[in-house]
């Protein structure tokens, strides 16, 4: 079985992204739903991811000398972010599963915090997750937003590593 080219796959990866942030996008502005911090934190992960698959298909790495170093590097490099973005979905997730007497209770608010905390203090008390994190104010086929996303981040991954290990292009 031959496998599509890498730049076609990229395009496609670069187009499902670009399209999950204007869902995004639309929840927040249309239909007025605020992102918590660890919603923001998933929109980096999927603008990383995004710029990963663009770069992929506009520098278009194929073997060179029987070798596949920057076709490698793309897929570990998608890998990577996209195992980040699942790792903060996967802790919404948790969160939205907890009973509500252990849910953490709220922080400050992100711009106010980047102001005046020290820079790890304020990613410290983001990745702990808030009472707003644990929230399922939105859902689409029976899962929550977070939960779609980490599904996403998961074939983003999975996508990456076949990207590393596929033999031909």
């Amino acid at each position: 079985m031959t496998l599509p080219a890498s730049r076609p796959l990229y395009l496609l990866a670069l187009i499902v992204s670009v399209l999950l942030m204007a869902a995004a996008l639309y929840l927040e502005h249309v239909v007025g739903l605020e992102p918590c911090p660890l919603c923001i934190i998933q929109r980096i992960a999927l603008i990383v991811v995004g710029l990963i698959c663009l770069a992929a298909v506009l520098h278009n790495p194929g073997p060179k000398n029987g070798k596949r170093t920057g076709a490698r590097t793309y897929g570990a490099l998608l890998m990577l972010a996209s195992l980040f973005g699942a790792g903060t979905a996967g802790r919404q997730v948790w969160l939205q599963h907890l009973p509500p007497d252990q849910v953490p209770s709220c922080i400050l608010p992100l711009d106010y915090m980047l102001e005046t905390l020290p820079f790890w203090d304020v990613l410290s008390q983001v990745f702990s997750g808030t009472a707003q994190c644990a929230e399922v104010t939105w859902t689409f086929l029976g899962l929550s937003i977070a939960e779609g996303t980490l599904i996403a981040f998961i074939c983003f991954s999975v996508f990456g590593v076949m990207q590393i290990l596929r033999k031909v292009d």
